[in-house]
């Protein structure tokens, strides 16, 4: 545990308070709790919190991670606090995997730097587990070894696969070249070959850079007086944290107010799906912010083109028309209609769509999508039992967020230990998801819920509200919750 960070993050927090005429107790009190964890209690009760009775388990077994990342290196963590002589090994070619990826977003908004968020993944193995500095390009579960991009054979007794999603660049129009990628990584092709166009994505650590590079260009733009056209964009696939593309739209809407810019700015919205969001309690309180702060928004339009240079978005717009009436079934056919539309913009900060990598679609341990199907409360495979699946890439409900993994992981070693020493799966997960909703710099909506598709909210407070205390939150407990609580598995 980093103490001294932690401490530097509470001082900075108590800053933030102060300049609000509050103390840490005084925000406890706001936020209703008798307890908040570190949040507000200091680092005391992390340690309180981080040391847990531990209850070890004898059971043996080879036990392969295929991911370095938050899921697969927080399991990794929990596994070696819960088995006596733990043979653990995680493979992992990123150097960055650990890095927190929440924070791109705040980077996009210019609050962080790159730096805030980068993590060295070798800082993060847990003492004992052994590390392989190399990819997995197939797998063969019906003999129980996976194979490496640098010839290696790696057998096991029991597989967890945590390699999370890939960012498939090269399916949209215009970008074909740019192929896919990971949210950590190489991403430089990407960054040469969008250029200073003004089109971006938080969705990498350097993409989030380049988009607060490129949302301060059309904010001066629009502070000087010239009319300018801010488009968001929200994929057909599964993504990595839904209330994303949302955010970075809020932040970039603070900062054309911040500018006195904002009166020559159009911001508009433009997703898939035909709601702001899959919990109705969430999509009318989105509805009404985006009401409230004069937002443009098209449902049912998903990004399938760009053309760089003439700086036109391409959208799939769908909709639906009442055919012949059926006399049979009694009511009227409904035909599925769509045509392509082009729309000019200055500012176009695409949401990529999202894919499992190709490695697990083509092999028997995946699904046609590129996902592991696992059983949904156990994240047991589906036909092999010897294999989990943890994190992005499991193909579960919702959930993909670093809030779920913190519920899934602590089931997933739960359950293989079970399985290990020969005992029912009992840990179930619950679909929880969690979403720091930035609705502003300053204020977040914390969306809370889970498969009941309701709201589920931690904190006794009206979950549909911005509060300030949540923006604390999200800037300074978040990420040491996750880099010094999930990766020590503990949190």
């Amino acid at each position: 545990m980093d103490y001294k960070y932690l401490n530097n993050m509470l001082s900075e927090m108590d800053k933030d308070l102060s300049s609000k005429g509050m103390s840490r107790r005084d925000a406890m009190r706001l936020a209703g709790l008798s307890g908040a964890g570190f949040l507000f209690g200091g680092t005391s009760s992390l340690k309180a919190e981080t040391q847990e009775e531990k209850v070890t388990s004898a059971a043996k077994g080879r036990i392969v991670i295929v991911g370095g990342g938050l899921a697969g290196m927080s399991t990794a963590a929990r596994l070696t606090l819960n088995l006596k002589d733990p043979d653990i090994t995680v493979i992992e070619p990123e150097k960055l995997s650990v890095s927190y990826q929440p924070g791109q977003t705040l980077i996009g908004g210019g609050i962080w730097e790159e730096s805030d968020i980068a993590y060295n993944r070798d800082d993060f193995v847990p003492a004992g587990v052994k590390l392989i500095d190399d990819k997995v390009i197939s797998f063969t579960p019906q003999k129980n070894f996976v194979a490496t991009a640098k010839g290696q054979k790696v057998e096991y007794d029991y597989l967890i696969i945590a390699t999370g999603m890939q960012l498939d660049w090269e399916s949209i129009e215009g970008l074909e070249a740019v192929g896919r990628g990971y949210s950590n990584g190489d991403n430089s092709k990407l960054l040469k070959h969008l250029g200073d166009s003004g089109v971006c994505s938080i969705y990498t650590a350097e993409g989030a850079t380049k988009t607060w590079e490129q949302m301060q260009k059309y904010v001066a733009q629009a502070k000087s007086g010239k009319k300018t056209e801010f488009v968001f964009t929200h994929p057909s696939t599964p993504i990595k944290c839904g209330g994303a593309p949302k955010k970075i739209m809020y932040l970039t809407n603070s900062r054309l107010k911040e500018a006195g810019a904002r009166e020559n700015a159009e911001l508009t919205m433009y997703p898939n799906g035909g709601a702001m969001f899959g919990i109705p309690e969430y999509h009318d309180a989105i509805l009404e912010q985006f009401k409230r702060e004069d937002f443009k928004w098209h449902y049912r339009h998903n990004l399938v083109g760009v053309e760089l240079e003439n700086k036109i978005a391409i959208f799939d717009s769908k909709w639906q028309e009442k055919g012949e009436w059926d006399p049979v079934l009694k009511e009227y056919e409904v035909i599925g209609k769509h045509e392509r539309k082009k729309v000019p913009y200055d500012f176009l900060h695409i949401t990529p769509p999202m894919v499992g990598p190709r490695e697990i679609r083509e092999s028997d341990i995946g699904s046609a999508s590129g996902y592991v199907p696992v059983n949904k409360e156990t994240l047991q495979h589906v036909q092999y039992k010897n294999v989990f699946a943890v994190g992005d890439i499991a193909a579960v409900p919702m959930g993909k967020t670093g809030g779920s993994v913190r519920k899934q992981y602590k089931v997933l070693v739960d359950n293989l230990i079970a399985m290990m020493e020969g005992k029912p799966l009992k840990s179930k997960y619950e679909g929880y998801t969690v979403c720091p909703l930035i609705t502003s710099i300053g204020t977040v909506m914390l969306a809370e819920f889970d498969w009941t598709v309701k709201p589920t909210p931690s904190f006794p407070l009206d979950p549909l509200v911005e509060r300030w205390i949540f923006w604390l939150m999200k800037v300074y407990a978040l990420k040491p919750m996750t880099m010094y609580g999930m990766l020590s598995g503990r949190a």
